[in-house]
């Protein structure tokens, strides 16, 4: 088992960078100077303790066809148990907070590429369902950064280069979907952790790596990394700051803001006269007081006034969108034989 100190170093390069080898936790032993077994006994442990939620491929939702965007609900507050329950139900939501504002249920919906209702009249049937009072859709206009990595050793500095985004075309087969539906699936904490992926997709290894590879390469797969229960890993607060920039300004300073270690998210998204924001930044921080530290930093550097704070208060969902799955098909065949007209 490691040291607290090690762990942490464990924690931080898992979330970086998870080799897809053969043995995967034997590269990073080697990486931290320490031996498989002291990596797999501490992962194991970690697992228990919940501070490390998944670690699996994390794949581009638009690159592999399907419709998604972030969507705002305002319900009332005695709603709002049932209404996550049924958003919840939506296999393509993967992501469903309480947050601290009037439009106060925040999720992020996805629709497969053959979906009969498509994704906007799937937001209205969920509003109807839920009865939500009103609803805002908040497609990405441009992303600047997608990137949640907790800073468990310390040492990150506060701001980084972005790395440039993959954009290569790629053409799926059968076998690229075959080796996705297997990537996006936990894997076990034993030495070789794709071995039986490997024989139920009936490909050598050497196969079966070149095309996970290939998948990160032209960006399909943004990366192949651990994700931590945030809270569970120390860092208690996350805020998702708002910002209304000029139409002319809004590259400039979202480039700016994303290159913040803290944030995690950041995107342009479409205003609306009820809602008046464009850019989005997800901020992490182990206390609310840090988050609001940065977010006045980052109106101070901007020399944005118009901005607003929505911390989550209740996490209803968070977990891997399951591409190529049949509970969407399930999902919409259901909404359809209730009558509901595409």
């Amino acid at each position: 088992m490691l040291n607290e100190k090690m762990e942490n170093e464990l924690l931080y390069h898992m979330q970086n960078s998870f080799p897809m080898v053969e043995k995967p936790f034997e590269v990073i032993a080697n990486e931290l100077g320490v031996t498989e077994e002291e990596v797999l006994s501490t992962v194991r442990k970690l697992k228990e303790e919940k501070i490390i939620r998944q670690t699996s491929a994390i794949f581009d939702t638009k690159r592999l066809g399907y419709q998604s965007s972030l969507v705002a609900f305002k319900v009332d507050e005695d709603k709002v148990d049932a209404a996550a329950q049924i958003i919840n139900a939506h296999p393509g939501v993967s992501h469903n907070y309480l947050r601290n504002h009037e439009y106060n249920i925040w999720f992020t919906m996805a629709v497969t590429p053959d979906s009969k209702l498509g994704l906007d009249k799937t937001i209205e049937i969920l509003k109807a369902r839920t009865g939500a009072r009103d609803a805002i859709t908040l497609p990405t206009l441009k992303m600047f950064k997608i990137s949640v990595k907790m800073d468990t050793t310390g040492k990150r500095a506060k701001k980084e280069k972005l790395k440039k985004l993959a954009h290569e075309e790629l053409n799926l087969t059968a076998k690229h979907v075959a080796v996705i539906k297997a990537l996006q699936q936990d894997i076990e904490v034993i030495s070789e952790p794709f071995k039986k992926a490997i024989k139920r997709v009936g490909l050598s290894a050497e196969t079966f790596f070149d095309i996970a590879h290939e998948l990160k390469k032209t960006g399909v797969m943004r990366r192949f990394a651990t994700i931590l229960n945030h809270r569970k890993a120390g860092f208690g607060a996350n805020a998702m700051s708002v910002w209304a920039v000029p139409e002319e300004q809004g590259e400039k300073i979202g480039k700016e803001m994303a290159e913040f270690s803290a944030v995690s998210h950041c995107y342009l998204r479409p205003s609306y006269p009820n809602w008046p924001y464009n850019l989005f930044a997800m901020v992490h921080a182990k206390t609310q007081e840090e988050c609001d530290t940065l977010i006045e930093e980052m109106a101070e550097q901007s020399g944005l006034t118009q901005y607003s704070k929505l911390y989550s208060t209740v996490e209803f969902k968070k977990q891997r969108l399951v591409y190529f799955d049949e509970s969407f098909h399930t999902w919409e065949q259901d909404a359809l034989l209730q009558g509901i007209a595409v």
